[in-house]
């Protein structure tokens, strides 16, 4: 029996128990966006949401239309129903001189490292490092509870977690295996010590069934072929993959009939002539061509995008469809987006 006989769970089923949602997509998807959204659509039921960002770029601030946002967890968005949206645009080089602090006590030490440049000669020369540092961010937050932070060796706390889930703002599909891939990436720097113990605590959270990874494409070629490699991907890792969520979508500008009559041929030139000059139109004949053009130039698109959409819809995991918004995203449009998540299902 094919998977297109088998209906993909629905996007709740795909988000239900996790915690931790890792977002990723290829370059130009709208990967940050849709994180912001997600985050804000976990809200929306009153929680506490924590977005991260880990490549450097500010872009949750630029979203926002914020100024560059520091090394600190800050509420950056009110959600209807009393949820909450906290903003972390994570540093490795502070998120090492908090880890030095928060298991070592060297706080001092870290500050010394950090002036004579240690610290960022540490993370250029070993991206593993950076990675882990990363990773164990997002992973530190979701194990975190209320009144635990700063008591790493102590007993665990049974208190409600501090955050009800986290979003990630990922790297990049071509990237996102060897990011995830903790262990991996420290096998050349630890094998034993606290730096492999970090690694080994990400990996059970990134591995658990509390994480979820979605995959961001447009109902292109290209991206969405890197939706399907990272997929793969993340089942060879043991990773389990959430949604895919297609970003951009266009409604159709013709009927089924027009569309069909379009691509066989494209449509009747006479007929637009006809019409144009029935318009006012004296030198339609040009122009009915070039409208001819465009016509059948959109029916093989859209042709093209139900084919994607289908090779999306054979790997066998909910999709999520946000449509294209014109002129910009800004907060409006954030929550508009956060609210075609929740109306397909999406849920905590």
């Amino acid at each position: 029996m094919s998977e297109r006989e088998h209906p993909p769970p629905r996007p709740g089923q795909a988000c239900a128990g996790a915690r931790l949602h890792i977002v990723t997509g290829k370059g130009g998807t709208g990967k940050t966006t849709v994180a912001a959204a997600l985050a804000t659509a976990l809200a929306s039921d009153g929680a506490r949401v924590l977005l991260v960002e880990v490549e450097g770029r500010q872009g949750i601030a630029t979203l926002l239309d914020e100024a560059p946002l520091p090394y600190e967890e800050r509420e950056m968005v009110s959600v209807p129903g009393g949820g909450r949206v906290v903003v972390l645009a994570a540093d490795a080089e502070a998120a090492l001189l908090e880890y030095l602090e928060m298991f070592y006590g060297m706080r001092r030490a870290g500050q010394a490292l950090n002036r004579l440049g240690a610290v960022d000669f540490a993370t250029t020369i070993a991206p593993g490092l950076r990675d882990v540092l990363l990773t164990g961010k997002a992973t530190e937050a979701v194990r975190r509870r209320r009144g635990a932070r700063g008591r790493p060796t102590g007993a665990p706390s049974t208190g409600p977690f501090h955050y009800d889930a986290v979003v990630m703002d990922a790297p990049p599909t071509g990237r996102i295996a060897q990011f995830l891939n903790v262990n991996s990436e420290v096998a050349g720097l630890a094998r034993v010590g606290p730096i492999r113990n970090h690694a080994d605590k990400v990996m059970e959270v990134i591995r658990s069934a509390q994480t979820r990874v979605h995959f961001v494409t447009l109902l292109e070629e290209m991206p969405a072929q890197e939706c399907r490699d990272g997929v793969a991907e993340m089942a060879a890792l043991g990773i389990e993959v959430g949604m895919v969520v297609v970003n951009m979508v266009r409604a159709p500008l013709l009927g089924e009939a027009d569309l069909a009559a379009s691509v066989d041929g494209g449509p009747d030139i006479e007929d637009l002539t006809a019409g144009l000059k029935a318009a006012g139109l004296a030198d339609a004949g040009p122009l009915a061509e070039d409208l001819a053009d465009e016509v059948r130039a959109h029916a093989l698109r859209v042709a093209l995008e139900r084919r994607v959409r289908g090779r999306l819809s054979d790997l066998g995991h909910p999709l999520v469809e946000l449509p294209l918004v014109e002129g910009g995203v800004g907060r409006t449009a954030l929550d508009g987006m956060a609210r075609r998540l929740t109306s397909q299902g999406v849920s905590r």
